[in-house]
């Protein structure tokens, strides 16, 4: 089927700006709601626990960088020393 445009508002199909006006307020009606399921339903993690849980995370994060920077220095020092040897 298709759609016929009329030059004179509210002639024919709807207007653009009736389109547009209805396409926001489903935006607006779907933020709000979002918002009302982030309050009322969602279960957030005490502030205490997520600070805990956020110094673990960084603690393991430098551990481990450190980790491979040092797998990374020890790696380049053998190869370095092996093409010294076959040169």
């Amino acid at each position: 089927m298709v759609e016929h445009w009329s030059p004179k508002p509210g002639v024919g199909s709807s207007s653009l700006s009736t389109r547009a006006k209805f396409k926001i307020m489903n935006i607006v009606s779907y933020v709000k709601e979002s918002f009302s399921e982030l309050k009322e339903h969602v279960s957030w993690t005490p502030l205490t626990e997520l600070s805990n849980l956020t110094v673990i995370v960084l603690l393991f994060t430098i551990i481990f960088s450190l980790i491979i920077w040092l797998a990374d220095s020890v790696l380049s020092k053998v190869i370095k020393f092996y093409f010294e040897l076959i040169n």
